[in-house]
C-alpha cells in the first residue's frame, strides 16, 4: 500500500479534535468506550496506514489536499502511537476500575491534543529529540 509523506494539516488537526473530544465525553459522561473511536482509528493508522477519521474527513476538504499545510506522515504516525498508547492505558485502567491511571493517561494526551491545536506538538519534539539522539549515538559509533 502507498503510504503518503504527507496529510494536510485540517485533517491532522481533524484527527487531534477527535481524540480531545472523546477523552472529554467519556469524563463527562463516565462512558469509557467512547475511547476505542480514536484508539481504533490511530492503531488502523498506525498498523494498515488507513485512518478512518482521516479518510472521512478528505471528504469534506475544500482544496485539493496538496494545497494545505503538509503535515509529516512519519511525524504523525510516531504521535499516533504515543496518542494510542494513553489512550490504550487509559481504557484499560478504566475498564480495570483504576480511575487514577484512566485519569493520568487521558488527561495527557488531552493535554497533548489541546496543545497541537494551539499549535504546538509535543510529540514532534519529542521526535526531534529521538532523532537527535539517534544521530549523536551514530556519531559516536562511527569512531
Amino acid at each position: 500500500m502507498l503510504v503518503p509523506h504527507a496529510i494536510p494539516r485540517p485533517l491532522v488537526r481533524l484527527n487531534q479534535w477527535i481524540i480531545l473530544l472523546s477523552v472529554i465525553f467519556t469524563w463527562l459522561t463516565g462512558v469509557t468506550w467512547l475511547l476505542v473511536i480514536p484508539l481504533t482509528a490511530n492503531l488502523l493508522g498506525i498498523i494498515c496506514h488507513y485512518n478512518p477519521i482521516i479518510r472521512v474527513g478528505k471528504l469534506f476538504l475544500k482544496k485539493a489536499p496538496s494545497a494545505y499545510i503538509p503535515e509529516d506522515a512519519q511525524q504523525q504516525k510516531f504521535n499516533s502511537s504515543i496518542a494510542s498508547f494513553c489512550l490504550g492505558v487509559g481504557l484499560l485502567g478504566y475498564m480495570l476500575n483504576w480511575a487514577v491511571i484512566g485519569h493520568i493517561f487521558t488527561s495527557m494526551v488531552a493535554i497533548a491534543s489541546s496543545i497541537a491545536i494551539a499549535g504546538f506538538c509535543i510529540g514532534c519534539f519529542l521526535h526531534f529529540q529521538l532523532k537527535q539522539w539517534q544521530y549523536r549515538r551514530s556519531l559516536k559509533k562511527s569512531f
